[in-house]
């Protein structure tokens, strides 16, 4: 926190202070039913506001969340929404974590390697050994390292490529069904379905 400290004091940095840990306060422990990891917050001004792959309401839709909606579009056979805050996901049990928290403006991956991944990997761990048939939706490389932490015998995982352009555009995110596949898994655990 130290360093977060001194970043935030010296540079513009994302999301807002009091939002880093929004993720938390929008989904609570008792209601998680998925987790989806994401590396990074956004680092333009008025994109990141705590939760991982969201924008505020009428913020432009980044290119990763676009193609996460087409997919929903297409997985789903809903339309494509207007709104990219995800924080409707979160009330309902999903928790939306970046593996670090924050991010200076205009520098992806600049705060990586500060302590924030020896956080979300203690977050990931305490989910898997206290938490039952959780689904994790695992995307990208930088997600994929995390799979270690969790119980493939209590929990379920579905792993893909990144949304972003570059991954989604080589064949590695478009067809994943991972949003009705999720629900199933669901149903099947007797647990309520995530309205995407």
């Amino acid at each position: 926190m130290g360093f977060v400290n001194r970043e935030y004091e010296q540079n513009r940095c994302y999301p807002e202070m009091n939002k880093i840990f929004a993720a938390f306060e929008c989904c609570t422990f008792e209601q998680l039913k998925v987790v989806i990891l994401g590396q990074d917050p956004y680092h333009r001004d008025g994109q990141a506001h705590g939760l991982s792959f969201s924008v505020p309401e009428g913020v432009k839709h980044p290119p990763s969340l676009i193609n996460i909606f087409k997919e929903i579009e297409a997985d789903l056979k809903v339309s494509y929404p207007k709104n990219g805050n995800l924080k409707r996901w979160a009330t309902q049990g999903v928790l939306l974590l970046n593996a670090v928290l924050t991010v200076r403006e205009g520098q992806a991956g600049s705060h990586q390697k500060q302590g924030w991944e020896k956080f979300t990997d203690e977050v990931i761990s305490q989910i898997s050994t206290e938490c039952e048939s959780i689904v994790f939706l695992i995307w990208g490389g930088y997600a994929k390292n995390k799979i270690k932490l969790i119980d493939e015998s209590k929990h379920f995982i579905l792993s893909t490529g990144h949304p972003s352009p570059l991954s989604a555009n080589r064949g590695y995110w478009f067809g994943n069904k991972h949003f009705s596949k999720c629900n199933e898994y669901l149903k099947i655990k007797q647990k309520t379905v995530i309205e995407w």
